[in-house]
Protein backbone atom coordinates (compact mmCIF):
# COMPACT_ATOMS: atom_id res chain seq x y z
CA UNK A 1 0.00 0.00 0.00
CA UNK A 2 1.36 3.69 -0.30
CA UNK A 3 2.19 5.82 1.87
CA UNK A 4 -0.24 8.89 2.25
CA UNK A 5 0.13 12.20 4.34
CA UNK A 6 -2.37 14.31 6.11
CA UNK A 7 -2.86 17.47 5.22
CA UNK A 8 -1.83 18.61 8.26
CA UNK A 9 1.80 19.07 7.98
CA UNK A 10 4.17 17.50 10.85
CA UNK A 11 7.20 19.84 11.49
CA UNK A 12 9.10 17.70 13.45
CA UNK A 13 12.34 20.06 13.04
CA UNK A 14 11.88 20.72 16.96
CA UNK A 15 13.26 17.58 18.13
CA UNK A 16 16.31 18.08 15.80
CA UNK A 17 19.60 18.53 17.81
CA UNK A 18 17.53 17.97 20.89
CA UNK A 19 18.36 14.42 21.43
CA UNK A 20 21.02 14.81 24.29
CA UNK A 21 22.89 11.88 26.13
CA UNK A 22 20.32 11.73 28.53
CA UNK A 23 17.57 11.71 27.25
CA UNK A 24 18.73 7.99 25.55
CA UNK A 25 17.07 5.11 26.15
CA UNK A 26 18.68 1.54 27.92
CA UNK A 27 18.51 -1.31 26.63
CA UNK A 28 18.63 -5.37 27.45
CA UNK A 29 17.65 -7.40 24.31
CA UNK A 30 19.95 -8.55 21.58
CA UNK A 31 19.53 -9.45 18.16
CA UNK A 32 18.05 -12.84 16.07
CA UNK A 33 22.29 -14.16 15.68
CA UNK A 34 23.94 -16.36 12.96
CA UNK A 35 25.92 -19.72 13.83
CA UNK A 36 28.56 -19.28 16.04
CA UNK A 37 30.69 -21.21 13.24
CA UNK A 38 30.14 -18.40 10.72
CA UNK A 39 31.12 -15.33 13.09
CA UNK A 40 34.20 -17.22 14.24
CA UNK A 41 35.71 -14.80 12.00
CA UNK A 42 33.43 -11.86 12.00
CA UNK A 43 36.12 -9.10 11.87
CA UNK A 44 34.40 -6.88 9.65
CA UNK A 45 32.64 -4.78 11.95
CA UNK A 46 34.94 -1.34 13.39
CA UNK A 47 33.82 -1.80 16.95
CA UNK A 48 35.55 -6.09 16.61
CA UNK A 49 38.56 -3.94 14.61
CA UNK A 50 38.98 -1.21 17.25
CA UNK A 51 38.86 -3.86 20.78
CA UNK A 52 41.27 -6.46 18.82
CA UNK A 53 43.69 -3.72 17.95
CA UNK A 54 43.14 -2.33 21.37
CA UNK A 55 43.58 -5.98 23.28
CA UNK A 56 46.66 -6.62 21.00
CA UNK A 57 48.45 -3.50 21.84
CA UNK A 58 47.25 -3.31 25.85
CA UNK A 59 49.12 -7.46 25.66
CA UNK A 60 52.06 -5.73 24.17
CA UNK A 61 52.32 -2.38 26.39
CA UNK A 62 52.55 -4.95 29.44
CA UNK A 63 55.04 -7.54 27.95
CA UNK A 64 57.05 -4.49 27.24
CA UNK A 65 57.45 -3.65 30.96
CA UNK A 66 59.00 -6.83 31.73
CA UNK A 67 62.67 -5.24 30.16
CA UNK A 68 62.03 -1.46 31.16
CA UNK A 69 63.33 -0.12 34.11
CA UNK A 70 61.56 3.45 33.87
CA UNK A 71 58.29 4.40 31.97
CA UNK A 72 60.37 6.13 29.18
CA UNK A 73 62.50 3.79 28.12
CA UNK A 74 59.19 1.73 28.75
CA UNK A 75 57.74 4.55 25.97
CA UNK A 76 60.39 4.05 23.22
CA UNK A 77 60.69 -0.05 23.71
CA UNK A 78 56.64 0.39 23.25
CA UNK A 79 56.50 2.72 20.17
CA UNK A 80 59.53 0.60 17.79
CA UNK A 81 57.11 -2.85 19.08
CA UNK A 82 53.77 -0.85 17.77
CA UNK A 83 55.76 -0.19 14.27
CA UNK A 84 55.35 -4.25 13.55
CA UNK A 85 52.51 -5.50 16.00
CA UNK A 86 49.81 -2.64 14.61
CA UNK A 87 50.80 -3.91 10.88
CA UNK A 88 50.27 -7.44 12.03
CA UNK A 89 47.18 -7.34 13.50
CA UNK A 90 45.51 -5.27 10.92
CA UNK A 91 47.02 -7.86 8.35
CA UNK A 92 45.05 -10.72 10.66
CA UNK A 93 41.87 -8.78 10.79
CA UNK A 94 41.98 -7.39 7.04
CA UNK A 95 42.48 -11.67 5.89
CA UNK A 96 39.72 -12.39 8.22
CA UNK A 97 36.96 -10.18 6.82
CA UNK A 98 38.34 -11.01 2.94
CA UNK A 99 38.28 -14.70 3.51
CA UNK A 100 35.31 -15.13 5.90
CA UNK A 101 32.54 -16.45 3.89
CA UNK A 102 35.65 -19.41 2.58
CA UNK A 103 36.24 -19.44 5.95
CA UNK A 104 32.47 -19.91 7.50
CA UNK A 105 32.20 -23.00 4.90
CA UNK A 106 34.73 -24.92 6.16
CA UNK A 107 34.45 -27.40 9.79
CA UNK A 108 34.76 -25.11 13.08
CA UNK A 109 38.18 -26.98 14.23
CA UNK A 110 39.42 -26.42 10.57
CA UNK A 111 38.17 -22.65 11.33
CA UNK A 112 40.63 -22.88 14.28
CA UNK A 113 43.33 -23.90 12.62
CA UNK A 114 43.33 -21.42 9.73
CA UNK A 115 42.95 -18.34 12.22
CA UNK A 116 46.15 -19.63 14.39
CA UNK A 117 47.85 -20.60 10.89
CA UNK A 118 46.92 -16.81 10.09
CA UNK A 119 48.22 -15.56 13.70
CA UNK A 120 51.10 -17.05 12.99
CA UNK A 121 52.03 -15.57 9.87
CA UNK A 122 50.57 -12.27 11.16
CA UNK A 123 53.39 -12.60 14.08
CA UNK A 124 56.34 -13.57 11.43
CA UNK A 125 54.89 -10.33 9.02
CA UNK A 126 55.14 -7.63 12.35
CA UNK A 127 59.00 -9.36 13.04
CA UNK A 128 59.86 -8.96 9.25
CA UNK A 129 59.13 -5.22 9.60
CA UNK A 130 61.11 -4.71 12.53
CA UNK A 131 64.00 -6.31 10.88
CA UNK A 132 63.84 -4.73 7.66
CA UNK A 133 63.92 -1.63 9.53
CA UNK A 134 66.44 -2.42 11.69
CA UNK A 135 64.56 -2.27 14.67
CA UNK A 136 64.63 -5.86 15.74
CA UNK A 137 68.55 -7.54 15.76
CA UNK A 138 68.50 -10.26 16.02
CA UNK A 139 65.41 -11.18 14.54
CA UNK A 140 62.70 -13.20 17.00
CA UNK A 141 61.20 -15.13 14.21
CA UNK A 142 60.04 -18.41 16.98
CA UNK A 143 58.47 -16.07 19.13
CA UNK A 144 56.50 -13.84 17.15
CA UNK A 145 55.20 -16.98 15.33
CA UNK A 146 54.69 -18.02 18.62
CA UNK A 147 53.15 -15.26 19.69
CA UNK A 148 50.96 -14.28 16.80
CA UNK A 149 49.04 -17.84 17.15
CA UNK A 150 48.43 -16.85 20.74
CA UNK A 151 47.42 -13.83 20.31
CA UNK A 152 45.19 -15.21 17.40
CA UNK A 153 43.83 -18.03 20.19
CA UNK A 154 42.41 -15.59 22.56
CA UNK A 155 40.73 -13.12 20.02
CA UNK A 156 39.18 -15.99 17.78
CA UNK A 157 38.12 -17.69 21.82
CA UNK A 158 36.01 -13.76 22.30
CA UNK A 159 34.57 -13.94 19.02
CA UNK A 160 32.90 -17.61 19.69
CA UNK A 161 32.12 -16.00 22.92
CA UNK A 162 30.24 -12.74 21.63
CA UNK A 163 28.35 -14.82 19.29
CA UNK A 164 27.28 -17.70 21.65
CA UNK A 165 26.29 -14.57 24.53
CA UNK A 166 24.12 -13.50 21.74
CA UNK A 167 22.25 -17.18 21.33
CA UNK A 168 19.62 -17.41 24.92
CA UNK A 169 19.07 -13.83 24.92
CA UNK A 170 18.15 -13.67 21.14
CA UNK A 171 15.37 -16.52 22.05
CA UNK A 172 13.90 -14.29 24.68
CA UNK A 173 13.76 -11.63 22.58
CA UNK A 174 12.40 -13.40 19.83
CA UNK A 175 9.52 -14.21 21.99
CA UNK A 176 9.41 -10.90 23.23
CA UNK A 177 8.43 -9.47 19.73
CA UNK A 178 6.01 -12.00 18.89
CA UNK A 179 4.13 -10.54 22.21
CA UNK A 180 4.38 -7.30 21.39
CA UNK A 181 3.36 -7.78 17.73
CA UNK A 182 0.77 -10.17 18.25
CA UNK A 183 -1.24 -8.64 21.24
CA UNK A 184 -4.56 -10.54 21.69
CA UNK A 185 -6.47 -7.11 21.85
CA UNK A 186 -5.12 -6.04 18.71
CA UNK A 187 -5.98 -9.18 16.59
CA UNK A 188 -8.80 -9.15 18.07
CA UNK A 189 -9.70 -5.37 17.30
CA UNK A 190 -8.62 -6.12 13.62
CA UNK A 191 -10.77 -9.05 13.16
CA UNK A 192 -13.68 -6.96 14.59
CA UNK A 193 -12.85 -4.62 12.20
CA UNK A 194 -12.79 -6.45 9.06
CA UNK A 195 -15.99 -8.36 10.29
CA UNK A 196 -17.78 -5.14 10.09
CA UNK A 197 -16.60 -4.28 6.89
CA UNK A 198 -17.32 -7.38 5.31
CA UNK A 199 -20.90 -6.61 4.26
CA UNK A 200 -20.48 -2.52 3.64
CA UNK A 201 -17.25 -2.60 2.25
CA UNK A 202 -16.06 -6.18 1.09
CA UNK A 203 -12.86 -5.03 -0.65
CA UNK A 204 -12.12 -2.91 2.24
CA UNK A 205 -12.59 -6.07 4.48
CA UNK A 206 -10.33 -8.34 2.11
CA UNK A 207 -7.30 -5.49 2.67
CA UNK A 208 -7.35 -5.67 6.25
CA UNK A 209 -7.15 -9.21 6.10
CA UNK A 210 -4.54 -9.45 3.49
CA UNK A 211 -2.46 -6.48 5.96
CA UNK A 212 -2.75 -8.86 9.18
CA UNK A 213 -1.81 -11.91 7.12
CA UNK A 214 1.64 -10.44 5.97
CA UNK A 215 2.54 -8.99 9.72
CA UNK A 216 1.76 -12.35 10.90
CA UNK A 217 4.24 -13.60 8.52
CA UNK A 218 6.69 -11.83 9.10
CA UNK A 219 6.56 -12.30 12.65
CA UNK A 220 6.37 -15.65 12.33
CA UNK A 221 8.82 -16.15 9.62
CA UNK A 222 12.54 -17.75 10.29
CA UNK A 223 14.66 -15.40 11.58
CA UNK A 224 17.22 -13.63 9.17
CA UNK A 225 20.39 -11.64 9.70
CA UNK A 226 18.48 -8.34 8.35
CA UNK A 227 16.21 -7.04 6.13
CA UNK A 228 16.05 -3.45 4.08
CA UNK A 229 14.56 -0.72 4.98
CA UNK A 230 12.51 -0.66 2.31
CA UNK A 231 10.70 -3.63 3.39
CA UNK A 232 10.59 -2.82 7.10
CA UNK A 233 8.95 0.54 5.47
CA UNK A 234 6.07 -1.85 3.55
CA UNK A 235 5.62 -3.62 6.50
CA UNK A 236 4.67 -0.82 8.99
CA UNK A 237 2.63 0.80 6.28
CA UNK A 238 0.56 -2.56 6.45
CA UNK A 239 -0.20 -2.18 9.93
CA UNK A 240 -0.79 1.82 10.05
CA UNK A 241 -3.39 0.65 7.07
CA UNK A 242 -4.89 -1.66 9.69
CA UNK A 243 -4.92 0.46 13.14
CA UNK A 244 -6.14 3.51 10.28
CA UNK A 245 -9.68 1.15 10.24
CA UNK A 246 -9.65 1.18 14.10
CA UNK A 247 -9.01 4.97 14.78
CA UNK A 248 -10.04 6.55 11.70
CA UNK A 249 -9.44 10.03 11.59
CA UNK A 250 -7.48 9.95 15.22
CA UNK A 251 -4.84 8.48 13.67
CA UNK A 252 -3.03 11.35 11.14
CA UNK A 253 0.16 9.53 9.00
CA UNK A 254 2.65 11.63 7.25
CA UNK A 255 5.40 10.24 5.52
CA UNK A 256 8.46 11.76 4.50
CA UNK A 257 10.88 8.99 2.66
CA UNK A 258 13.67 8.77 1.02
CA UNK A 259 14.04 6.18 -1.47
CA UNK A 260 18.53 6.57 -2.30
CA UNK A 261 17.80 5.44 1.77
CA UNK A 262 15.99 2.39 1.07
CA UNK A 263 18.98 -0.17 0.89
CA UNK A 264 20.04 0.07 4.37
CA UNK A 265 20.17 -2.76 6.79
CA UNK A 266 17.92 -3.30 9.65
CA UNK A 267 17.20 -6.41 11.98
CA UNK A 268 14.03 -7.82 10.82
CA UNK A 269 11.06 -6.31 12.45
CA UNK A 270 13.00 -2.87 13.63
CA UNK A 271 10.64 -0.61 12.49
CA UNK A 272 6.89 -1.79 13.51
CA UNK A 273 7.83 -1.69 17.23
CA UNK A 274 8.68 1.95 16.87
CA UNK A 275 5.62 2.79 14.92
CA UNK A 276 3.05 0.43 16.85
CA UNK A 277 4.69 2.46 19.99
CA UNK A 278 3.57 5.96 18.27
CA UNK A 279 -0.17 4.26 18.02
CA UNK A 280 0.23 3.00 21.76
CA UNK A 281 0.76 6.07 23.72
CA UNK A 282 -0.16 8.72 21.11
CA UNK A 283 -3.16 8.06 19.52
CA UNK A 284 -4.98 5.49 21.78
CA UNK A 285 -5.03 7.89 24.76
CA UNK A 286 -6.12 10.64 23.41
CA UNK A 287 -9.95 11.23 22.57
CA UNK A 288 -8.44 13.38 19.56
CA UNK A 289 -6.27 11.41 18.34
CA UNK A 290 -2.42 12.18 17.19
CA UNK A 291 -0.51 12.57 14.56
CA UNK A 292 2.64 10.77 13.67
CA UNK A 293 5.70 11.08 10.72
CA UNK A 294 8.00 8.76 9.63
CA UNK A 295 10.70 9.90 7.85
CA UNK A 296 13.96 8.40 6.33
CA UNK A 297 16.64 10.34 4.60
CA UNK A 298 20.15 9.52 3.32
CA UNK A 299 23.27 11.96 4.41
CA UNK A 300 26.28 10.33 2.74
CA UNK A 301 26.90 6.99 3.81
CA UNK A 302 24.81 7.33 6.78
CA UNK A 303 20.58 6.77 6.67
CA UNK A 304 18.57 8.80 9.49
CA UNK A 305 15.45 7.32 10.26
CA UNK A 306 13.05 9.06 12.77
CA UNK A 307 9.43 8.35 14.02
CA UNK A 308 7.74 11.05 15.88
CA UNK A 309 4.56 11.63 17.20
CA UNK A 310 2.55 13.66 19.27
CA UNK A 311 2.19 13.15 22.95
CA UNK A 312 -1.23 14.56 24.40
CA UNK A 313 -0.29 12.70 27.74
CA UNK A 314 2.81 15.11 28.46
CA UNK A 315 6.50 14.33 27.35
CA UNK A 316 7.15 11.40 29.97
CA UNK A 317 9.07 8.49 28.41
CA UNK A 318 5.87 6.02 27.32
CA UNK A 319 5.52 2.99 29.17
CA UNK A 320 8.63 0.78 30.26
CA UNK A 321 10.89 1.04 27.45
CA UNK A 322 10.90 -2.08 26.97
CA UNK A 323 10.18 -1.93 22.61
CA UNK A 324 12.86 0.64 22.57
CA UNK A 325 15.50 -0.95 24.55
CA UNK A 326 14.34 -4.02 22.23
CA UNK A 327 15.54 -1.75 19.18
CA UNK A 328 18.17 -0.14 20.26
CA UNK A 329 20.30 -3.65 21.22
CA UNK A 330 18.95 -5.54 18.31
CA UNK A 331 20.62 -2.53 15.90
CA UNK A 332 23.91 -2.27 18.00
CA UNK A 333 24.33 -5.74 18.03
CA UNK A 334 23.74 -5.89 13.97
CA UNK A 335 25.64 -2.11 13.00
CA UNK A 336 27.87 -1.98 16.52
CA UNK A 337 29.65 1.58 17.06
CA UNK A 338 28.34 2.65 13.79
CA UNK A 339 24.50 2.49 14.76
CA UNK A 340 22.70 5.50 17.12
CA UNK A 341 19.76 5.54 18.70
CA UNK A 342 18.63 8.07 20.62
CA UNK A 343 15.08 8.72 21.78
CA UNK A 344 14.03 12.05 23.46
CA UNK A 345 10.50 14.03 24.11
CA UNK A 346 10.17 18.06 23.80
CA UNK A 347 7.56 20.24 23.17
CA UNK A 348 4.66 17.94 23.11
CA UNK A 349 6.60 15.65 20.47
CA UNK A 350 8.13 12.29 21.50
CA UNK A 351 10.72 10.87 18.58
CA UNK A 352 12.64 7.96 17.93
CA UNK A 353 15.69 8.62 15.83
CA UNK A 354 17.86 5.81 14.07
CA UNK A 355 21.16 6.20 12.36
CA UNK A 356 22.62 3.21 10.33
CA UNK A 357 25.52 3.15 7.93
CA UNK A 358 24.46 2.53 4.25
Amino acid sequence: MKPTATSQNFDDSTLHGSLAPGSETAASVPAVPLSPSALLFDACHVGVVLRVVLFVQAVGGVGVMFGTADPLDWLLRFSLLTGGMLPATLAWLIAGCAFKRRLSRLKVRHQWLAGLLMGAAAGVYGCSLLALTGLAQPAAWWASGAAGVLLSAMVLAGLVWRAKAKTPAATAARLAELQSRIRPHFLFNTLNSAIALVRAEPAKAEAVLEDLSELFRSALADPAESVTLGQEIALAQRYLEIEKIRFGERLQVQWRLDASAEGARLPPLLLQPLVENAVRHGVEPSPSGARILISTRRRGSRVVVTVTNSAPGGCGLPGHGLALSNVRERLLLLHDVQARFKAACKNGLFQVRLEIPL
